[in-house]
C-alpha cells in the first residue's frame, strides 16, 4: 500500500489525538502538526476519499480499519526510532524530529536491525 508522507504524517497525529482525548478533531490536529485549518481539510477529504478516515455531522474523525493499520505502523516505528536514538544519547528533543523524518523513509531491513537493539518493536 503507497501513501504519500504527509498522509501518514496525519494518520498518525489522529491516532494520538484519539489516545490522547478520546476522539479526533480537525482542529486539535492542525494544532498538532502546526498546520491551518484549511490544510487539514484538504488532507481529510483525501483521506475519506481513499478510504482511511470517516467524518460524522459533527466533523468527528474516525480511522477506519485501513486508516488504523497504517496509523498504528507509523506511531510504532516512530516510538521505536525514538527510543533508538536516545538510547544512542540523542537528547529527547532531536529524537523526536529526527524520528519524524526517518519514519517514512526507512527501509524494512534497517527497521528489523533497529528493532533488534529497541525494547518495543512491531
Amino acid at each position: 500500500m503507497v501513501i504519500q508522507k504527509s498522509s501518514e504524517d496525519y494518520l498518525e497525529s489522529m491516532l494520538m489525538m484519539k489516545n490522547r482525548y478520546g476522539y479526533i478533531r480537525s482542529i486539535d490536529v492542525a494544532e498538532h502538526l502546526g498546520v491551518k485549518k484549511p490544510s487539514v481539510s484538504y488532507a481529510t477529504r483525501r483521506l475519506r476519499e481513499n478510504g482511511y478516515i470517516t467524518m460524522d455531522r459533527d466533523g468527528l474523525i474516525t480511522l477506519t480499519p485501513s486508516g488504523m493499520e497504517i496509523a498504528s505502523s507509523v506511531l510504532e516505528r516512530h516510538k521505536t526510532l525514538k527510543e533508538f536514538l536516545v538510547r544512542l544519547g540523542v537528547d529527547e528533543s532531536t529524537a523526536e524530529t529526527d524520528a519524524c523524518k526517518i519514519e517514512h523513509d526507512i527501509s524494512p531491513e534497517t527497521y528489523k536491525a533497529i528493532c533488534s537493539h529497541a525494547s518495543s518493536c512491531m
